[in-house]
């Protein structure tokens, strides 16, 4: 290259760079900016935030108020208060969707950790919690340079209620204890009470306080960002024949809501202390979610909920558009803002308040309490504290974004969650000595673009699975066999079977992406897309050996056929494993990490499809053929099972410590005492007769020794068998769960704690929890341990 070409290449380069930075504000707005809005009382953090909030809504017009209920908030210039974006995403690393987000400017791309699906699968809620922080730590930073707000509407948190739907992917699973515990742990780290940096552990709040910059009442409940648990409720379904997320009506029973549906918003609420709740565009029982006053209303006063309850887009205008619940626009405003929710993603609310007002459908006093939950949030997350660049977390910035930390943390959380479901003959680990070549085929091996599933940003420095492997081997070849996961086409099928031949060993890389399942779009069907199953079966039976069958995607997929085909030697489940799944997945395959993800959900057969997807029972009814749904209520054939996932080597257990007998007596209330000396034998208590839950604990000691050559750690699953004393018993549920790491030909002890009342009780068609008198079964693997509870 010329001296004159380097320098004009150069002065390009330069160029670019001053418009990347010009693009992100060196002098942000914010609020009580000195020296002409400093000086009201919102702006003093001395005070409590309600104070603080209340002052502020006193000062504000109604107009000026109505223009605060859009997720895209009017600045208030007369108080130096600058426009406001709600919407940003966060699901498995900053996204892109929302509008609050963009990668314009000094940041070009955030960590892309796993799809939560396959995070899940580690069944770890030390990773969760971490990965929750080190994405709020990235949002924090892009919001320092003004690339971000500080309110992300995630997790998602909604049950994986049915095989089909578009969106499982994006939560945790199908276990409402599971979900729960995700929720709580990504919360918590998100939200960021406390964070590590530099090595050591700060508390910045606590710091804060004590240095006299916070009111003590309300220390507590400042956010690093504000997480949002979504959707509430029952809502799980995107489009499936006549029937559409929009207009959906989920009937749902009182026991199946009870056990079900709400444990995961209870539990992001009470122990994750969430900020944000959404309310669904589906109806529950004829009344649209974001209507739900009773629902919404017991998030806040049973749960303790503090925070802003946001519709999802446009869930307000779906209220009279779609499902025609209201007649009239201003109807659908005065019916949402009066069962409790605060702000509307979209500008219904914008256009519709006023005329409500005025027509005296709505009150001043119901945008006052919307407007203190939502400046509270605001004062809460330290925006009218000044210059957000010398508060809390200010130092924050471009250099903590995309660091070998996080990226390191991608990695971990994608071998965690990677499953292996099939190894015959132990067929893997392979051996990268005696690997002189290896074919990579599928219309997912050579791609990049989706690694991460939905809602995902611009990774930081993404590979796929074929360039994951090439570290690994003299020679990989790679040959798509369908141009696309759609795979309508077998024409690419005679290329992919020449490479296979040519190569000694063969990963076919098969399954889903954003084509077939996503926001707005459910799955007909559970079979591999288009000619996909003939591709796989082709190439198995041309291979020198047996191949490995990696499959994609986050909705189960019925492979009953690679199951049993002998020339498919090993199966690998790897979802959407995020930047990081191509070295994960090599690293997998060559024995660097040995896997001990378990699935976070059953796999239906394909016959599962005849079962309507708008049906939201989850227990079985075998009266109309209907088979339940999830492993705990399922009593149909699977392909696999909740929980299941295999190791490169073996573990067993020993019961160290549990009771055998569990007595009530002393834990009564008064009413319950007089019904047992009336009555006599009981079948079952209600918990809310028991004095005195937390003294019923327990703890079971288990010892986990791994028998093989190799280390690996080893998900213990606790489940719990309740006496069937009525029709709906759960055939069994998951009670507790740990992932402990065990050296090869060495044990580890572990403890898990129950408590009755949460983790023996069931749900009775009332909606009540009760807890059985009689035999509980615990299972843990093969090992069965029987706890009688008596009064």
């Amino acid at each position: 290259m010329s001296l004159q070409l380097k320098s004009l290449f150069f002065i390009l380069q330069l160029l670019a760079l001053l418009i990347s930075i010009s693009s992100s504000d060196p002098n942000p707005q914010f609020p009580c900016q000195p020296p002409h809005f400093n000086s009201y009382p919102f702006c003093n953090t001395s005070l409590s935030i309600t104070d603080r909030a209340q002052s502020l809504i006193s000062l504000l017009t109604l107009e000026e108020k109505i223009h605060q209920l859009s997720n895209n908030a009017s600045g208030i210039p007369r108080l130096g208060i600058p426009p406001y974006e709600w919407w940003s995403e966060s699901l498995h690393g900053v996204a892109s969707n929302g509008p609050g987000v963009n990668f314009n400017g000094y940041v070009k791309a955030a960590t892309s950790f796993p799809q939560v699906l396959v995070s899940a699968a580690s069944f770890n809620r030390t990773l969760w919690f971490k990965i929750g922080l080190a994405i709020g730590i990235e949002a924090k930073a892009m919001y320092n340079v003004g690339q971000a707000g500080l309110t992300f509407w995630a997790p998602n948190i909604n049950i994986f209620r049915d095989p089909r739907w578009g969106r499982g992917q994006e939560t945790p699973g199908e276990d409402p204890m599971v979900v729960s515990a995700y929720a709580i742990q990504f919360v918590k780290g998100f939200q960021g009470g406390s964070w590590r940096g530099s090595g050591e552990l700060i508390d910045r709040f606590e710091r804060k306080r004590a240095l006299g910059g916070y009111n003590d009442d309300e220390s507590g409940d400042r956010l690093m960002n504000s997480a949002c648990c979504k959707h509430f409720i029952a809502y799980d379904l995107e489009k499936w024949k006549n029937f559409s997320r929009y207009s959906f009506n989920a009937v749902v029973t009182k026991q199946d809501m009870e056990d079900t549906y709400e444990p995961p918003f209870r539990s992001c609420i009470q122990q994750g202390k969430a900020s944000c709740l959404m309310c669904s565009y589906n109806a529950v029982n004829g009344v649209p979610a974001c209507a739900q006053g009773d629902l919404l209303q017991k998030a806040r006063n049973e749960w303790g909920f503090k925070g802003y309850i946001t519709s999802d887009c446009d869930a307000v205008a779906t209220v009279q558009e779609y499902q025609n619940y209201t007649r009239k626009a201003d109807d659908a405003v005065a019916l949402v803002l009066k069962a409790g929710m605060d702000i509307n993603c979209g500008s219904y609310l914008v256009r519709h308040t006023r005329t409500t007002i005025e027509e005296g459908k709505l009150q001043d006093k119901d945008i006052d309490r919307a407007l203190l939950n939502l400046f509270s949030v605001q004062l809460r997350l330290g925006l009218f504290d000044g210059d957000p660049r010398k508060g809390q977390f200010g130092e924050l910035g471009p250099q903590n974004i995309c660091t070998i930390e996080h990226k390191m943390l991608a990695l971990e959380a994608a071998r965690q969650g990677i499953v292996l479901l099939k190894n015959e003959k132990k067929f893997l680990p392979l051996d990268r000595n005696v690997v002189s070549s290896i074919a990579i085929i599928g219309p997912m091996a050579n791609n990049i673009s989706n690694m991460g599933g939905g809602y995902t940003g611009f990774p930081c420095d993404p590979k796929s699975f074929y360039e994951g492997l090439l570290g690994y081997v003299e020679k990989a070849s790679y040959a798509s066999g369908c141009s696309d996961v759609p795979c309508d086409s077998d024409a690419g099928f005679n290329d992919a079977i020449l490479t296979a031949k040519k190569a000694d060993f063969v990963v076919v890389v098969a399954g889903l992406d954003l084509s077939q399942e996503t926001e707005d779009h459910d799955r007909a069907s559970l079979l591999l897309p288009g000619k996909q199953m003939a591709l796989v079966s082709s190439v198995a039976a041309a291979s020198k050996r047996p191949i490995i069958l990696v499959l994609t995607g986050g909705g189960p997929l019925d492979v009953s056929f690679a199951e049993g085909d002998q020339n498919i030697a090993s199966i690998l489940w790897v979802g959407y494993p995020g930047e990081a799944g191509g070295k994960a997945l090599a690293e997998v395959i060559f024995g660097d990490f040995n896997p001990g993800g378990r699935l976070p959900m059953t796999w239906y057969p394909e016959s599962f499809t005849k079962i309507a997807m708008n049906d939201m029972n989850m227990r079985a009814n075998p009266f109309r053929g209907y088979p339940g749904r999830t492993y705990r209520f399922y009593t149909g054939n699977r392909v696999y099972g909740f929980g299941q996932g295999l190791s490169y080597t073996k573990f067993t257990y020993k019961l160290l410590s549990a009771p055998r007998t569990l007595s009530l007596s002393g834990s009564f209330t008064g009413s319950l005492t007089e019904k047992i000396l009336h009555q006599g034998e009981l079948d079952y208590i209600h918990v809310d007769e028991l004095t005195s839950c937390d003294s019923l604990s327990f703890y079971v000691h288990i010892s986990v020794a791994n028998v093989g050559d190799r280390d690996g750690s080893h998900v213990v699953m606790l489940f719990s068998r309740a006496p069937k004393i009525f029709e709906g018993t759960p055939e069994k549920q998951l009670i507790a769960f740990d992932r402990v790491h065990t050296s090869s030909y060495g044990s580890t002890e572990t403890s898990i704690i129950v408590i009755p009342c949460d983790h023996l009780s069931i749900v009775d068609k009332h909606g009540k929890r009760i807890l059985p008198l009689g035999e509980h079964l615990l299972t843990l693997g093969d090992l069965e341990h029987s706890v009688s509870i008596v009064t």
